[in-house]
């Protein structure tokens, strides 16, 4: 791969190198300190998460249960109910990323099958992977950061999320009778092929459960973070070490980058202070996290904004919320256009326009609630 096409593929990830070696000659950190910039528990659990998810793919744990449900579907309406809420669900334990690589492919091929377009079932499924992946921790890498650096207990948590995610459900729930109400009847056919697991697999699979609730107890804090990647890390080496190389370095590097860079600005003399007086009350934090994150994506706007206020539910809201929107404004709303361009190129413009669209209504709509919530 040439520098251009590796630039355009990790085009965040470049920024975040860019502004870390920038921002460094400015404030000049040592290498310690740089190293002590970054948050290595979520550096660590994100790498696990990534590990443990790879190693389900690879035993096509998804996928089946995915063609399972199919087989239940009568209709095109089923179909829409299933693959949107199998992607909300899935996507609070699996990450909103890694349930569109999954599910996007295979809705696709699905609806070339039946004969049906996929282009509002594929924005649907984005939609439901970024707001499903609100409610845990584990659910995005914004989440998964802010839940570390605040210490937020737990009931905090999910009282703060579920004020996206129960709306979420029901906004979902209508989105799809409305945009199937021509075609709730139409019958849906699907191969009835019997999948299932050979012996070695189903042992594999059984191990990477218990790293999964290993790595759960980790991220509630239950267990130590250290043991959890060490027995994550002995049991992926026994089971299929080559999981290894299908992690996402270029992420967690991107983390890394971005701590230094958050770092370094708040040591900048006046600026620290600047904006933090900006981003006192609730309301203004909720504001500013979502219009970042149209424009840098929400990662990012929650790694940098962390630094300048203590308005924990207000910014968790605000960068969830903020996931809606530009298409940049989630990178998982990237990779689910990546794999529906792939397919159809004729009728990317087409996506774009419906996409901004179904994006904006939600983001509308669940941004009065939010604000209820961080200004009561």
């Amino acid at each position: 791969m040439n520098i251009k096409a590796f630039v355009k593929k990790e085009i965040v990830f470049c920024v975040s190198v860019f502004l870390a070696v920038a921002s460094s000659l400015i404030t000049c950190p040592t290498a310690r300190m740089m190293l002590s910039f970054c948050d290595w528990r979520v550096i660590v659990l994100l790498f696990s998460l990534m590990l443990v998810i790879q190693a389900f793919k690879s035993e096509n744990v998804l996928d089946n249960a995915a063609v399972w449900i199919l087989r239940l579907c009568p209709s095109v309406r089923s179909l829409y109910f299933s693959f949107t809420f199998l992607v909300f669900f899935s996507s609070m334990a699996v990450t909103n990323d890694v349930a569109l690589l999954t599910f996007v492919p295979l809705s696709i091929l699905v609806c070339k099958m039946a004969d049906i377009p996929s282009v509002m079932l594929v924005i649907l499924e984005t939609v439901a992977a970024n707001l499903g992946s609100c409610v845990t921790p584990m659910g995005n890498p914004q989440n998964l950061f802010l839940y570390s650096f605040y210490s937020i207990p737990v009931v905090d948590f999910f009282k703060t999320t579920l004020v996206i995610a129960i709306p979420s459900f029901i906004l979902l729930f209508v989105s799809v009778i409305l945009i199937t109400a021509g075609e709730k009847n139409k019958p849906f056919f699907f191969s009835k092929n019997d999948f299932s697991f050979h012996p070695v697999r189903r042992v594999r699979t059984s191990v990477y459960s218990v790293v999964m609730l290993v790595i759960l107890l980790s991220v509630f804090r239950i267990i130590d973070y250290r043991i959890g990647f060490i027995f994550t890390l002995i049991s992926i080496l026994l089971c299929n070490r080559h999981l290894l190389k299908k992690v996402d370095y270029c992420l967690l590097m991107t983390f890394c980058a971005f701590f230094v860079f958050t770092k370094n600005c708040t040591s900048v003399p006046g600026l620290s202070s600047t904006i933090s007086s900006v981003l006192k009350s609730p309301g203004v934090v909720f504001g500013v996290s979502i219009a970042a994150s149209q424009v840098i994506s929400n990662v990012p706007a929650a790694l940098l904004l962390s630094n300048f206020t203590e308005e924990t539910h207000a910014l968790l809201l605000g960068v969830n919320a903020g996931g809606l929107g530009t298409l940049i404004a989630s990178l998982a709303s990237v990779i689910s256009y990546k794999l529906y361009n792939s397919e159809n190129p004729n009728t990317s413009g087409i996506y774009l326009l419906k996409f901004t669209v179904v994006n904006i209504i939600f983001m509308i709509l669940l941004i009065p609630l939010c604000l209820l919530f961080v200004n009561r």
